[in-house]
């Protein structure tokens, strides 16, 4: 089972963490089953950009993200070439390293 390397992050993880994710699973749903609650006002519908991440380390095992997923991570903040939406991007069978962005455009959180 591939491992998932969070980076640390002031408020939703501030000493990073290590988990095993099953591949498949969304990075997203990943996060949200070991307790780093980021932030999915969309409901993991592929509607906004708050679960946007930033994959330093495997993200060429990914599938590559689609026309949709494209077009919203363009108004994602802090946007860079290996960012993806966490509830699009599926886990495969390498680690990933996660950094997720300091801020996201929601205005204020969901609080899930």
């Amino acid at each position: 089972m591939p491992n998932i390397i969070v980076l640390p992050h002031a408020t939703l993880c501030p000493e990073g963490a290590m988990f095993a994710a099953e591949p498949g699973q969304s990075i997203c749903e990943a996060l949200l089953h070991n307790h780093v609650d980021i932030e999915h006002a969309c409901e993991m519908s592929c509607a906004c950009t708050t679960c946007h991440v930033i994959i330093r380390e495997g993200f060429d095992s990914l599938e590559p993200s689609d026309d949709l997923e494209d077009d919203l991570l363009d108004k994602a903040w802090g946007l860079e070439a290996q960012s993806r939406l966490s509830c699009q991007a599926l886990v495969g069978d390498v680690d990933l390293v996660v950094d997720i962005p300091k801020y996201t455009l929601n205005h204020a959180s969901e609080g899930h």
